[in-house]
């Protein structure tokens, strides 16, 4: 019974998210207020049974877990609040995309960015250039929400065929169970599903599109951080994958390159500009995760989550992949892989690039199932997730059609 009301608790919430524009309740504060009674509950629970050190436990290992993704998160938007108010990103996109160009061509365009730099980058950081980078053209506010959908889609692709684009792909191989030669096939129905997407959305999307033009003069200093950001990006895989250094610390250690450079080039009053660009910060998307993450940890906690894995065992490893691919648009996608694969199944290596690309983008599936669904939403106004669930079908049928290449794929190479 006890269980039951904490299951409620997560269904309150997502009930509270998809009724945001009914009752003009912010998200942030009601899956905060929820989050924060689920552990409030456990902890009297914990206390009566006799157990309060193990939820304890419990507590610290979640809230460490969310303080990772805070302070990353925190970095990553500080380091472009900085780079957008100075011009940069829209002076890149001024280089890479045409003045004019139509809106079909635009949608192609920004799919094959976001899923290029979100196989070599984090999601986080791939979600908000490519958000950026859709604001700076003058777009009716329909196709700006639809090119907002085809970004998350194509940032959750991107990143399943290497380990450094998706934290799931990287536990996944970390386990031992596929290399990276046989992640790389991964990017055939990773791009097929995204261009089959672009396709789907370009109906009807008529008309010439230009960018906003640049009024911004860049100073050598705005320039060398632009740099820092970038070595940092590519620093934090490599210190990764050779040193198993948290991607966190190494975006940390960029943000306090980026502070010291503002106080040896310039005034105090600009150091203390360069430090104000923390406050642009979209807390709320932080209050946001912070609600989210500790449900999940609830769910986590009281066995949900392992209760998924019993029930992936039971059905046939393709069959099952689909579903949790699906699942993982309800269920954060890094506890469920970790269930999953604390429950060893045996899977045969189609069976694990199946399940690799279904938790990499079956998130894509709702706008509360990713961090880059979460984040697009915060930036984009008209996209809401009872907006999002307008292109559920497409989305669906896209996630589908690359399921279904990746197991043909991964059994004609390695079957």
């Amino acid at each position: 019974m006890f269980h039951m009301f904490l299951i409620s608790l997560a269904v309150l919430a997502l009930i509270s998210i998809m009724t945001e524009e009914i009752t003009h309740i912010n998200k942030a504060k009601t899956t905060l207020f929820l989050g924060c009674v689920a552990w409030i509950s456990l902890f009297i629970d914990a206390s009566i049974s006799g157990h309060s050190q193990e939820i304890k436990h419990q507590l610290d290992e979640n809230l460490l877990e969310i303080a990772t993704l805070w302070l990353f998160l925190m970095s990553t938007m500080t380091f472009v609040a900085y780079l957008n108010a100075k011009g940069l990103i829209q002076g890149l996109i001024e280089k890479i995309f045409p003045e004019q160009l139509s809106v079909r061509k635009l949608m192609l365009m920004i799919a094959v960015f976001s899923l290029v730099l979100s196989s070599v980058c984090d999601n986080v950081t791939t979600t908000l250039v490519s958000i950026g980078l859709l604001t700076s053209f003058q777009l009716h506010w329909r196709m700006r929400r639809r090119i907002a959908v085809l970004i998350i889609f194509s940032v959750n692709s991107g990143g399943v065929a290497l380990i450094t684009g998706d934290v799931t792909t990287l536990m996944i191989f970390l386990d031992g169970h596929l290399s990276m030669s046989q992640l790389i096939v991964l990017f055939l129905p990773a791009i097929s599903s995204v261009a089959l997407l672009a396709l789907l959305f370009s109906r009807n999307a008529n008309g010439i599109v230009q960018t906003t033009p640049s009024q911004s003069q860049y100073s050598t200093v705005d320039l060398i951080i632009a740099a820092v950001f970038a070595i940092t990006i590519a620093m934090t895989m490599v210190l990764n994958l050779l040193f198993s250094i948290p991607p966190v610390l190494t975006f940390l250690c960029g943000l306090s390159v980026m502070f010291l450079l503002g106080q040896i080039n310039h005034s105090n009053s600009e150091e203390i500009k360069i430090l104000e660009y923390i406050r642009q910060v979209e807390f709320e998307t932080l209050l946001f995760f912070l609600g989210i993450l500790l449900l999940v940890g609830m769910l986590k906690q009281i066995g949900s989550l392992d209760a998924l894995a019993l029930i992936y065992s039971q059905y046939n490893p393709q069959l099952s992949n689909y579903f949790t691919g699906i699942a993982s648009a309800f269920i954060d996608n890094v506890p469920m892989t970790a269930a999953l694969l604390k429950a060893q199944p045996q899977l045969s290596i189609p069976e694990w690039l199946g399940l690799t690309y279904a938790v990499g983008v079956g998130g894509s599936l709702l706008v509360i199932g990713s961090a880059a669904g979460i984040i697009a939403m915060s930036r984009v106004k008209e996209l809401t997730f009872t907006s999002y669930l307008k292109y559920f079908p497409s989305l669906f049928l896209c996630y589908s059609v690359g399921y279904g290449l990746t197991l043909l794929i991964a059994n004609y190479f390695f079957g």
